[in-house]
């Protein structure tokens, strides 16, 4: 069976796509998820016009994304932590409490955005990913200080 993706698919295709599926398949999980239509004409025409919405909404949101970036760049965090020997902190510092220090700076970012591959742990500066959009990433510098 024919079916036209609406959304990605992990392991199966990008949104818009014309993909060969079997028919338990997209009868029993791609169509009542929302996730594909049945390849007709007119379906065919529908993916088209919301490929191309997508497109716009993709554009507008990178912009917006890039412009909040070019404002991150400039901003600097600083957190006081207690910290013991050898400049190790007691806590740790999370995802979580950066998001709550760009938030008292009036900058708003979801706490998942925030790339942490593991919690800080040291004092020092500390370089921090934030990812705003699929395409666009800014750095956040993060000042750890002790108490």
């Amino acid at each position: 069976m024919e079916v036209i993706l609406r959304e990605d698919v992990k392991s199966l295709g990008k949104a818009g796509e014309l993909v060969k599926v079997k028919p338990g398949y997209a009868r029993n999980y791609l169509l009542p998820k929302g996730l594909a239509y049945e390849a007709t004409e007119g379906n065919r025409k529908r993916i088209l016009a919301e490929s191309r919405a997508r497109g716009a909404r993709m554009t507008e949101e990178r912009t917006s994304a890039e412009a909040f970036a070019a404002t991150l760049r400039g901003v600097s965090v600083t957190l006081a932590r207690k910290a013991g020997e050898g400049d190790r902190l007691f806590g740790s510092i999370t995802s979580q409490d950066l998001a709550d220090a760009l938030a008292q700076q009036g900058h708003a970012v979801d706490r998942r955005k925030i790339e942490l591959e593991h919690p800080i742990k040291a004092l020092g500066e500390h370089i921090v990913a934030v990812r705003l959009h699929h395409e666009v990433q800014a750095e956040l510098r993060v000042t750890v200080v002790a108490e």
